[in-house]
C-alpha cells in the first residue's frame, strides 16, 4: 500500500482528450510547433508558398533572428501583480499591440481562410488586413466580423478596379487602408520556381501523390468551392480572378510600375480614413512618408518574399523611430514568433507588430482553432515578458530594457 501511495503522490493521469483538433494543438507549445504540424498537414506545393521567401532566402531568416540578437535587461522589484497590454492605435483601444497582416491565397491553407482568420481577429478585438488577393470578399469578411478590420491595397492599373474596393470597404466599414509600395515587380521565390507552383495547383501526377499523402487536406480542398480572387472575381479583364493564373503574371500584368508618392494624394481623394504605406525599408523613405502625410508607416519586406537581402525589421525599429517617431504610427511587420518579439518591437520604438505566416500556420495545423490558439500564445507570452522585465503597461516598456547582442548592420542606422 505504501508503494501505491506514493506512486499516487507525484503522478496524475492526463484525461483523454477525444477532440482531434484539441489532442493536435496540447502538442504546439509555440509557432515552430504549429509549423511543424502545418507542415506535416499541408502538401509539400502549399507549404512552401506559404512557408518560403525570395532567392535563398537571407531576408526571411533574418526577420526571425534579428529578433534573438536583441537580450533582455529586466528590472525587478516592480509591482506586476496587474497587467495593462492594451494600447490605442487610430483612435481604438486594442488588447494587445498585434495586428494580423494581410496575406493573399489564405484558403490554400484551409478552406475557410480568411472567414476563419477575422473571426479569431474579432474574438480577440484585434485589427485583421485584408488582402487585395484574398479568397474571400470584402463583404464575405464583414458579414463574420464585427471588429476592426483594414484593407492591403495593391494600385491595380486599372484605378477604378481599386476605387470600387475603397468604396467596397467603406461600405462594409473597413477602418484604415494599407498601400503595400514594395512589388513594382514580383520577387522571385525559387521554391515555387522548383516546384511550378499556380494557383489553383497545376494537377500532375506528383500533386496527385502529394494530395493522397495528405488526406485531410485534400478533402478539404476538395469539398468546398473553387478557389479565385475573391475581390476582383467576374471583372472582364486580363485577370478576373476566377482562373488558374500564375502570380508573376498577374503581378506583370496588373500592378502599376509607375505607382510613385502621387499616389497618397489620389488614396486621400478617395478614401476617408488612416493611410498606412506597408513595405517601407529605409529611414530615408519613412521620412518621405510622414512629409507626404501618411498615418503610418509599415516596415516590412514582404517577409523576405521580395528583395533577398533587404533589412531585417526589427534592425530597422530603432532608426526609424528616431527619424520619425511620434509624427506616424511605426508598425514591425515581419519576424514575429513570440509575445517576447511584441516586447521587443516596442522597446525598440514600434507601436504595434503585424504578424502573417505565425496565423497561417497555425491555421494549416489546426484551422480557426489553431489561430486562436496562436493569438492566446502571443498574449500569454507578451504578458509573462511584462511581468518578468517590469512592466505593468505596454506604456513602461522602453529601449533601457533591451540591448543588442552584436550591433545591428550600419546601412540601415
Amino acid at each position: 500500500m505504501g508503494m501505491i501511495e506514493t506512486f499516487r503522490s507525484v503522478v496524475r493521469f492526463k484525461p483523454i482528450e477525444l477532440d482531434a483538433t484539441k489532442r493536435r494543438l496540447s502538442t504546439a507549445a509555440n509557432v515552430d510547433d504549429l509549423r511543424r504540424l502545418a507542415k506535416r498537414r499541408l502538401p509539400g506545393g502549399i507549404f512552401d508558398y506559404i512557408d518560403g521567401g525570395a532567392e535563398d532566402e537571407r531576408t526571411l531568416l533574418g526577420n526571425v533572428k534579428g529578433y534573438e540578437q536583441l537580450a533582455f535587461r529586466p528590472r525587478v522589484l516592480r509591482d506586476v501583480s496587474s497587467l495593462d497590454t492594451s494600447i490605442e492605435l487610430f483612435g481604438r483601444k486594442l488588447p494587445m499591440p498585434f495586428i494580423l497582416a494581410p496575406t493573399g491565397f489564405t484558403r490554400i491553407a484551409h478552406s475557410q481562410g480568411e472567414l476563419a482568420v477575422a473571426r479569431a481577429a474579432a474574438r480577440k478585438d484585434l485589427p485583421y488586413g485584408l488582402s487585395t488577393l484574398a479568397t474571400r470578399s470584402i463583404e464575405e469578411v464583414a458579414a463574420v466580423s464585427d471588429g476592426p478590420k483594414w484593407f492591403q491595397v495593391y494600385t491595380w492599373r486599372d484605378r477604378s478596379l481599386v476605387k470600387d474596393m475603397l468604396d467596397r470597404c467603406a461600405n462594409c466599414g473597413y477602418e484604415a487602408i494599407m498601400l503595400t509600395v514594395d512589388t513594382a515587380v514580383l520577387g522571385r521565390r525559387e521554391r515555387d520556381v522548383r516546384r511550378g507552383y499556380t494557383l489553383p495547383p497545376k494537377i500532375g501526377l506528383d500533386t496527385i501523390v502529394d494530395g493522397i499523402l495528405h488526406p485531410a487536406w485534400t478533402l478539404d480542398f476538395l469539398r468546398n468551392d473553387p478557389i479565385t480572387f475573391a475581390n476582383v472575381v467576374g471583372r472582364k479583364d486580363d485577370v478576373d480572378g476566377s482562373s488558374a493564373v500564375e502570380l508573376a503574371e498577374l503581378a506583370n500584368n496588373q500592378f502599376d510600375q509607375a505607382l510613385s508618392w502621387s499616389e497618397i494624394e489620389w488614396l486621400r481623394s478617395v478614401w476617408n480614413g488612416p493611410i498606412m504605406l506597408k513595405g517601407i525599408q529605409t529611414v530615408e523613405d519613412a521620412r518621405l512618408s510622414v512629409e507626404h502625410g501618411v498615418d503610418g508607416v509599415i516596415l516590412s519586406n514582404h517577409g523576405g518574399r521580395q528583395l533577398d537581402g533587404a533589412p531585417s525589421i526589427i534592425e530597422l525599429v530603432e532608426p526609424v523611430a528616431q527619424a520619425i517617431g511620434g509624427q506616424s504610427v511605426i508598425i514591425a511587420d515581419g519576424g514575429v514568433r513570440r509575445g517576447s518579439d511584441i516586447f521587443k518591437a516596442i522597446a525598440m520604438g514600434a507601436d504595434a507588430v503585424m504578424a502573417g505566416r505565425a496565423y497561417l500556420y497555425a491555421l494549416g495545423a489546426a484551422g480557426e482553432a489553431g489561430v486562436d490558439h496562436m493569438l492566446d500564445f502571443m498574449a500569454t507570452g507578451l504578458e509573462r515578458t511584462m511581468a518578468l522585465t517590469g512592466c505593468q503597461s505596454v506604456a513602461d516598456i522602453n529601449r533601457d530594457l533591451v540591448t543588442w547582442r552584436r550591433e545591428p548592420s550600419d546601412s540601415i542606422s
